[in-house]
């Protein structure tokens, strides 16, 4: 990065100062930003040239000064062209301090990012959950395969991270690694918040992410409609996993569950609620957040189904539920068998959950909302389009009604 980079000589007087000599300082401006130190000399004031930064006369003891002077000089633009050669952050503060012989502090980016890990693993079931810790787990591994790729490097110094650097991270992502855009984005704004925590530890002097400009775009969520769910329901597996699967995957749509949450769903989560009948009362695992779904027939049937299942009771859950890939893995066989035309995905369930079975019935918002475990209805809010079925059916009705009149 080009830097206007200058030094100058001066004397400072103190406050109080009278007559006599007065030490003098080297400035080191760069960016137009100041770093001083005192040179150890001094010299009088009427015996000063302002703007050369040097003792006029030709006696001995100026042209000692000077010459000591000129050495100083060159010696700061030695430092200057070392950290440039380094690829260093060229700043005030970083040339003072090399050339003075005192090493700046610096971080370097995976430390950074390794550091963070740790923090976040410390308060794993605290402040943060598994999958926060996973993300940040990813966020690195790709750090790691980009700076070799990019600049030929295993790291980075922090303040070498600018927006250049973040661009081109991004365009990584969605270049050689084939990322979503809103998958990219999230990835560079986990970076961001490592990036704001060196910034404010004072690791580093600006923070690029003030610049990026990466936004989340919009995406349109699927769910299965009434008619879909009950082919799924009716289907006959010859296959003992995929009977399992599919009864775990419609328990999601009845209660909007996340996969994380069914895996973990544990006996003691259902209870009995408010009204006197079952209800599962526990905190999502992704968020912490507390959600209270009451139990509709059809997930009650399912749980009285796996009630004494010998994997489900052994390890104290409700369901004998595989890995996430697995789980993915027999979701497309059931798919491809009941022929409807829809990935099927536990997420997928968890959509048809808030507009299929509650906000196409007549469910408040507010209380999807709550049963959905979200932190802000805005969340919820990103299903208010679906609505536009629900409206759109209830004015057909209302029409009837007025043609009658």
């Amino acid at each position: 990065m080009k830097t206007n980079f200058s030094l100058l000589f001066y004397m400072k007087k103190q406050k109080n100062y009278t007559k006599g000599v007065v030490p003098i300082y080297i400035r080191i401006t760069v960016n137009g930003k100041r770093a001083e130190s005192a040179t150890g000399r001094s010299c009088e004031p009427d015996r000063w040239n302002g703007k050369s930064g040097r003792s006029i006369g030709t006696k001995e003891d100026s042209r000692s000064l000077n010459s000591f002077l000129d050495q100083l000089q060159n010696m700061v633009y030695d430092a200057h062209a070392s950290l440039i050669k380094a690829g260093h952050n060229i700043t005030a503060n970083s040339i003072k301090n090399r050339f003075i012989g005192r090493e700046d502090k610096s971080q370097t980016l995976l430390q950074a990012v390794i550091e963070h890990n740790q923090k976040v693993e410390a308060l794993v079931g605290k402040e943060f959950v598994q999958g926060t810790l996973n993300t940040y787990k990813v966020l690195k591994k790709h750090l790691e395969i980009f700076l070799p790729f990019k600049y030929n490097v295993k790291d980075i110094d922090m303040r070498n991270v600018d927006i250049a650097f973040l661009n081109e991270f991004d365009y990584y992502l969605r270049s050689e690694k084939s990322c979503a855009n809103n998958y990219t984005v999230k990835m560079i704004k986990n970076l961001g918040k490592i990036i704001n925590i060196c910034f404010e530890n004072g690791h580093i002097q600006t923070n690029p992410f003030a610049c990026y400009k990466g936004r989340t775009k919009k995406v349109d969520r699927y769910f299965l409609n009434q008619e879909e769910i009950q082919i799924i329901a009716d289907k006959k597996f010859v296959s003992e996993r995929l009977d399992i699967i599919r009864d775990v995957f419609l328990f999601c749509c009845f209660t909007g569950l996340a996969y994380s949450d069914v895996q973990k769903l544990e006996i003691s989560h259902v209870n009995k609620g408010i009204d006197g009948e079952q209800w599962i009362i526990k905190n999502r695992q992704k968020t912490n957040v507390r959600s209270a779904i009451p139990l509709l027939p059809s997930a009650v049937t399912i749980i009285e189904k796996y009630k004494n299942h010998p994997a489900s009771v052994n390890r104290g859950f409700v369901f004998p539920v595989p890995s996430n890939q697995k789980m993915n893995e027999y979701l497309k066989e059931i798919e491809e068998r009941c022929e409807i035309g829809k990935k099927l995905t536990s997420h997928i369930a968890r959509h048809t959950f808030a507009t299929t079975v509650t906000l196409l019935n007549g469910v408040p918002i507010e209380s999807v909302s709550q049963m959905l475990g979200h932190t802000n209805i805005r969340t919820t809010q990103h299903y208010a389009k679906i609505l536009d079925i629900k409206v759109g059916a209830d004015m057909a009705l209302l029409k009837k009604k007025l043609a009658i009149i």
